[in-house]
């Protein structure tokens, strides 16, 4: 059996009670030791085979997996986050299949989440923004056209923007020709929940900059949005002059 896992946003003590008790039990862990806090792997049990993913090719990836399989071994794929996002997971669950080898998946809190977290954020603010936008820059992994930072800026709406850390003198050039103005909040937040965790508040105009006065190259991610400050309607759920299934209006 394969499990894929979310490790969650950087935090070892983040991850899921699932997650946790799959680690424990495992055989063979493979991780994305790029982005996964090697922590994690302390609560592999011992003589469990452990495989950084980071130096493999996904043909290697995979025959780890057959081979543990053919010697009945409980493998973990771990990645960061949650595997749903950007964690090239279709293909190799597209391969296990083919293989006839069973899987699961885990899911994990994002990074995003721990952003919002570490930034004391709420990206749905009521008459602010009520959509939130996950996307990332083109860059050596192509983006569609139809995806366009520019096309997705023309929303307004909250915009976390993945593995675009290296791109942000053009993803504020993007985000203004599509309908940010240049003093729309924004934030740098690099290594979401992990002990080093930074936040750098800055605008949409000032993210490259910002970036560069604090030696940010990688490994962050980018908010937008006018959630980050300012004015917003409180919550209709929670007024009193609002009756619910659970509560009655009192005025």
């Amino acid at each position: 059996m394969i499990h894929f896992v979310g490790a969650g946003s950087g935090a070892a003590d983040l991850i899921t009670i699932r997650g946790k008790s799959y680690l424990e039990q495992a055989d063979v862990i493979i991780y994305a030791g790029s982005l996964v806090n090697p922590t994690l792997l302390d609560y592999a049990k011992p003589g469990c085979e452990i495989f950084n993913s980071a130096t493999m090719t996904l043909e290697e990836v995979i025959a780890e997996m057959e081979r543990a399989e053919k010697e009945n071994k409980m493998t973990v794929r771990l990645h960061t986050g949650d595997p749903c996002l950007y964690g090239a997971i279709r293909e190799q669950m597209d391969r296990l299949t083919e293989l006839g080898i069973t899987y699961d998946v885990c899911p994990g809190v994002s990074s995003f989440c721990g952003a919002a977290a570490a930034l004391q954020a709420e990206y749905t603010l009521p008459n602010v923004s009520q959509s939130v936008i996950i996307t990332r820059m083109a860059g050596r992994t192509p983006v569609p056209e139809r995806e366009s930072i520019r096309s997705f800026a023309a929303h307004g709406a909250t915009m976390v923007i993945f593995l675009s850390t290296g791109l942000l003198q053009e993803l504020s050039a993007e985000l203004m020709a599509g309908g940010y103005d240049a003093d729309t909040p924004a934030a740098i937040v690099y290594k979401a929940t992990w002990p080093d965790e930074k936040v750098m508040r800055c605008t949409v105009s000032t993210l490259y900059e910002t970036a560069q006065a604090n030696n940010v190259r990688k490994t962050a991610l980018i908010v937008v949005g006018r959630c980050l400050e300012g004015e917003y309607d409180l919550s209709r759920l929670y007024a009193a002059d609002f009756s619910t299934e659970f509560r009655e209006a009192t005025r």
